[in-house]
């Protein structure tokens, strides 16, 4: 029996899109980078209601990062054995508790050891949703799967501030927690009525962060990561003052939604293609985020320029999450779920690195400087991606090549 053959037969729809199970994923995903966003935009709120400055209140969104990139890949290399529903389920139910204490405890210490473990969940959700969503279809769908399942992010990132800011002012920060508190459990129960269960990587099959590592077209995706989320940072981060001198420094929010529309837009032209056109589009996403940057750093004092220039952003960088997924499971093979928790953590680097990195440019040459620098790193990362056509960035799918 071929393999195309044994999982049609155990998956009699494996041909098609469980939308059902994938927006199960998708809210995963959504929620948890709701988690971590929620606090930014309640910050006075807890800082009143909690007796602290601003700047401690900042952290709840720190150690929720520190606890993802810190557990990402060694909690999903010690969890390859684990059926996949379980597994979760258990770190939804996590951030399900470690919201609620959030919600309910007085002690700041006790909150952000709460975040800090949301976070160790959140990095484990990160690490098993792209593998997650692949075993869901047949190869020539995974790309697409992998698309519908990571849209929760994009709509997380472009609406969490915001919707933090409104659930705060409509029913406290406290009821804010407990209400996605609820939510969670609402998402519990659709896993459990719309996603099957898989089983864990067999023993011998299983492979350590080392292998990984080593396969030959992880490294240049990684590096492209690297280049491609830096440069993103590094505007995304410092937005407000690259605004300043077109007079948008006002208009933040609706820059800021600008983007997040042209994302989900990105995302949308991804899943149409990514099966068939992994390669095309990676290098057309690249040229564009390049092409956005370059206006942004040419015209950036004209306001209607720079809302085009943010939307052309959004489309471009809009699918990079699953455009790198993908080429990373592609090129991790069993290893995929390892590969995907190792992109996860390197995500987050790369954005820390950012906002290092722009701060330092912000304060020696000014808003200016950004784009340029931006550019650079875009550019960097369109020819390493072009030259990585073996290994990383192939003209064809593994399924394809397979055929």
């Amino acid at each position: 029996m071929t393999t195309m053959t044994a999982r049609t037969a155990a998956h009699p729809d494996a041909d098609k899109l469980p939308l059902g199970a994938l927006l199960a994923l998708a809210m995963t995903g959504f929620l948890a980078l709701l988690t971590e966003t929620l606090p930014a935009g309640m910050l006075l709120r807890i800082s009143a209601g909690m007796g602290i400055s601003e700047t401690l209140a900042g952290q709840f969104v720190t150690l929720y990062a520190i606890g993802s990139v810190a557990a990402a890949v060694p909690l999903t290399a010690a969890t390859q054995g684990w059926r996949r529903r379980p597994l979760l389920l258990a770190a939804l139910a996590a951030i399900l508790v470690f919201n609620t204490l959030t919600a309910l405890t007085d002690n700041y210490i006790a909150a952000l050891a709460a975040r800090f473990l949301a976070g160790m969940a959140g990095g484990l959700i990160w690490g098993m949703l792209a593998g997650y969503a692949r075993r869901l279809v047949a190869d020539p769908l995974k790309g697409r799967a992998l698309a519908i399942a990571g849209v929760g992010a994009p709509i997380a990132l472009s609406l969490g501030v915001p919707l933090g800011t409104l659930l705060g002012d409509a029913l406290g920060w406290r009821s804010a927690f407990g209400a996605i508190s609820l939510l969670t459990l609402a998402v519990m129960a659709w896993i459990l009525a719309k996603v099957p269960d898989f089983a864990g990587q067999p023993a011998g099959r299983r492979q350590g962060v080392g292998p990984v590592l080593r396969s030959p077209g992880l490294r240049p995706v990684l590096a492209v990561l690297v280049l491609w989320v830096l440069a993103h940072s590094i505007l995304y981060t410092y937005v407000a003052p690259l605004l300043g001198p077109a007079g948008l420094s006002g208009q933040t929010d609706r820059v800021l939604l600008t983007f997040g529309l042209a994302s989900l837009a990105g995302v949308w032209i991804s899943g149409l293609l990514i099966d068939r056109r992994l390669r095309a589009l990676t290098l057309l996403s690249l040229a564009g985020f390049a092409l956005a940057v370059l206006a942004l750093g040419l015209a950036g004092t004209h306001a209607p320029a720079v809302y085009v220039a943010v939307a052309a952003w959004g489309v471009a960088f809009g699918g990079s999450p699953t455009l790198l997924q993908t080429a990373s499971a592609e090129a991790a093979g069993p290893g995929a779920d390892v590969a995907q928790s190792i992109l996860a953590t390197v995500w987050n680097v790369a954005i820390a690195g950012g906002g290092i990195v722009g701060g330092l440019l912000l304060d020696a040459s000014g808003a200016g400087a950004l784009p340029w620098a931006a550019l650079g790193l875009a550019i960097a990362a369109l020819l390493l991606a072009g030259s990585a056509r073996a290994h990383g960035f192939p003209a064809e799918p593994r399924h394809a090549r397979r055929a």
